[in-house]
């Protein structure tokens, strides 16, 4: 892998081997940023593509100041987030007041009649679910493994907005975990 200071020299003085090295460190990154924004799979594409676009576009202003995995990461959101307010997509649909979900009851028992890999599967449905916002920062936090800092960084959110949508998130998705294996039991 190729450092990413290089990478950028590389890309800024016109080597298009770079930047399509580029595209391929960090498409997983884009993609799981778009996707968790947008369910239609035509807008993702054509989502995906526009921030690479506004990646080589500003690439000469960017100044190393974070990782560039967090750099990428906020283009693709803020994109993302536009594209939701110009749709008059919402952004998150849920009251604030959140006192009306329980708390989530282990499910260990259900869960190991079921293969893990179905649980997964199922898992990532419900994650599919949830207001896009809450999934943004679910996927930076649990599948980028990025840290409140960044995610603050690429989000523009306060630290505590962050906090309380991964909360919120995981609570949800607790509760429709919780709801799913229900219905399983049920059938």
């Amino acid at each position: 892998m190729i450092d990413d200071k290089a990478l950028v020299a590389q890309v800024l003085s016109g080597d298009r081997h770079a930047f399509r090295v580029l595209i391929k460190q960090h498409e997983r990154l884009v993609s799981h940023m778009i996707g968790r924004l947008t369910s239609r799979p035509e807008d993702r594409e054509e989502l995906c593509q526009d921030v690479f676009l506004k990646v080589y576009e500003k690439l000469g202003e960017f100044t190393f100041q974070s990782r560039l995995s967090t750099w990428i990461a906020t283009i693709a959101y803020r994109h993302g987030i536009n594209h939701l307010r110009k749709r008059k997509i919402k952004i998150s649909d849920l009251p604030e007041d959140e006192t009306h979900i329980e708390r989530f009851i282990a499910v260990d028992d259900a869960s190991e009649n079921l293969a893990e890999a179905q649980l997964d599967q199922i898992v990532l449905t419900l994650v599919e679910k949830l207001p896009p916002q809450y999934k943004a920062i679910l996927t930076l936090y649990h599948v980028q493994e990025m840290s409140y800092p960044e995610i603050v960084e690429i989000t523009g959110l306060p630290e505590g907005t962050v906090k309380n949508y991964l909360f919120r998130a995981r609570q949800l998705l607790k509760e429709k975990v919780k709801q799913y294996l229900g219905k399983e039991a049920v059938l």
